[in-house]
């Protein structure tokens, strides 16, 4: 016998959902409506063009979309409030979108500084900000009132040499996510801070042969995110870190 749903009306934002973990985890989703019955899915990225592929097999699955293209750096809320406006509640964020640049510490140059800043820290905060907001104004469904998983990095708490930026960047949102759940245990709202190795996604570009071996596929990140997604609200992950098994890259 199948175990019953415990969250079966939600409504979720996927933030970089055209390519790479954002669009495993909606994959994921869709491959567990079992356990999801009732769900629809908002697809945000700055593509439109990345978008539509997958909100057509979402569809074909019965489950409702909305496409947001745009870039978070631009206007980190606007899908939000899109959201709210169409379907009144967010009950799962999943933030996977983010920028890096990476190289020798001394040649980084202020346009660098602004182009991952302005994604991975300054929009991460309004967007989550936004969110919270919304999630701790909610009736809550199954005893939460909302879910917030980030995809950070294990370079929020392991420096990389040649990452100087992005290191930076995702120590920042780790630090965001650990102040959060202060308010976030009273609302009944979840923070889950995962802490991601190295997963083939297009971040890295042409990869070896041998290093892509070395490697975890997207869908090993995104299946231990839905899983934690299915915890029962009486408990929380918050740190999920998940890497090769042979050790970082």
């Amino acid at each position: 016998m199948k175990s019953p749903a415990l969250f079966e009306d939600l409504n979720i934002l996927v933030t970089g959902a055209g390519k790479g973990l954002g669009r495993a985890v909606v994959e994921e989703l869709l491959a567990r409506r079992d356990r999801f019955p009732r769900i629809k899915i908002a697809l945000s990225a700055r593509s439109e063009s990345d978008l539509n592929g997958l909100a057509e097999l979402a569809r074909g699955s019965g489950v409702e979309t909305l496409i947001l293209p745009g870039d978070l750096a631009q206007d980190p809320v606007a899908g939000v409030r899109r959201i709210q406006k169409a379907w009144g509640r967010i009950d799962v964020l999943i933030h996977s979108a983010g920028v890096g640049r990476f190289g020798d510490f001394g040649t980084y140059t202020p346009d660098d500084v602004e182009f991952v800043i302005r994604t991975n820290v300054d929009s991460t905060f309004l967007l989550l900000q936004e969110t919270f907001n919304l999630m701790k104004n909610q009736t809550p469904q199954a005893g939460l009132r909302g879910q917030i998983q980030v995809i950070t990095s294990v370079a929020a708490e392991k420096p990389f040499e040649h990452s100087a930026l992005y290191c930076m960047s995702k120590y920042a949102q780790r630090g965001l996510l650990e102040v959060m759940r202060i308010p976030a245990a009273k609302e009944k709202i979840r923070i889950l801070d995962v802490r991601s190795g190295a997963a083939l996604t297009p971040m890295w570009g042409a990869v070896e042969p041998g290093m892509e071996a070395r490697m975890m596929k997207p869908s090993d990140v995104a299946g231990a995110m839905v899983d934690a997604l299915l915890l029962n609200a009486r408990a929380t992950i918050e740190t999920l870190t998940i890497r090769p098994v042979g050790g970082d890259i």
